[in-house]
């Protein structure tokens, strides 16, 4: 079997999760997410986790990286890399396949395109080194990186602890490394994402407590700055409810917010196939569809 990995994407309101949730039930899967703020708790509505449709006739499909850290806390790429790999390494030992699901474009290409990440950042680098002189600091790129026979153009201290770091980076490689995945995409017309994306709004205003959600994370200590660094609908809820935007002004705002968030998933997912992902798309998320092109590939 060539894939180990199958990743469904597609932007805002294509219907992603629920076309996962299945495939996951039909291929014997687990779900793993990749959305930059489903990781965190208390955030539902605004971020679109519609956990009921991980019940398929009353059973649950496991879903990975959902409600795992709280709002006040910090969240990054490096946080989902590492998730993602213990997430993956936990289902694969359950013989179970994984399903990477989301529209968090970095996030997706940190797996899809293997990013190497790690910790060894100029800060940390320069802390731990600190009380070292600049020829022990040669000595140790050196050892770290022995095919560098020339340090004498490194005579900026700056610059040593930058090659330092970027030596340990490539020493110091995260996670799995042998991530072969079969990626779905889901398409929809322009105009076809729009009304979804409008609909869903509305629905979510008036009729799910989206504003009641913002407000309660607000009260229970979540910055107005953090909700404003969360964007789209933390940002401008937050916004209406300190009297910054009206009610009016808020939705159309934020509509046409979310409307050029969609295209920017559209363009990411466009670039990454440029730079040689393979996106085997789908008309809408027709199940059938998806199902052939699995059964085709495993």
């Amino acid at each position: 079997m060539k894939f180990n990995l199958i990743t469904i994407l597609g932007s805002t309101a294509t219907g992603k999760t629920k076309l996962a949730v299945q495939l996951a039930d039909c291929f014997n899967g687990e779900i793993i997410s990749a959305d930059s703020r489903q990781v965190y708790r208390g955030m539902n509505i605004g971020t679109g986790k519609d956990l009921s449709e991980y019940f398929i006739d009353g059973r649950q499909i496991p879903c990975h990286l959902i409600d795992i850290i709280d709002p006040t806390e910090e969240f990054n790429l490096f946080s989902f890399q590492q998730n993602f790999y213990k997430s993956f390494d936990e289902i694969k030992s359950k013989n179970k396949l994984p399903f990477l699901v989301g529209g968090t474009g970095l996030y997706l290409s940190s797996i899809l395109q293997n990013y190497n990440l790690n910790k060894a950042d100029f800060k940390i680098v320069e802390e731990e080194h600190s009380s070292q002189s600049d020829e022990e600091l040669k000595s140790i790129l050196k050892s770290l990186n022995p095919s560098l026979h020339n340090t004498t153009d490194l005579n900026d201290r700056g610059r040593i602890i930058k090659a330092i770091a970027v030596s340990k980076t490539e020493q110091d490689k995260t996670g799995v490394q042998n991530i072969d995945s079969l990626v779905i995409g889901i398409n929809l017309s322009r105009d076809e994402i729009k009304k979804r994306i409008t609909a869903r709004l509305k629905k979510r205003l008036d009729e799910e407590g989206m504003i009641d959600e913002v407000k309660t994370l607000m009260d229970s200590g979540v910055s107005y700055d953090k909700m404003i660094f969360f964007g789209l609908e933390y940002k401008f809820i937050a916004q209406y409810l300190i009297g910054e935007l009206n009610k009016n002004d808020m939705f159309q705002k934020l509509n046409s917010a979310i409307h050029s968030f969609a295209k920017r998933q559209m363009t990411w997912f466009r670039k990454i196939e440029k730079e040689g992902v393979v996106i085997n798309w789908i008309e809408g998320p027709d199940f059938k569809k998806a199902k052939l092109i699995i059964e085709e590939n495993f």
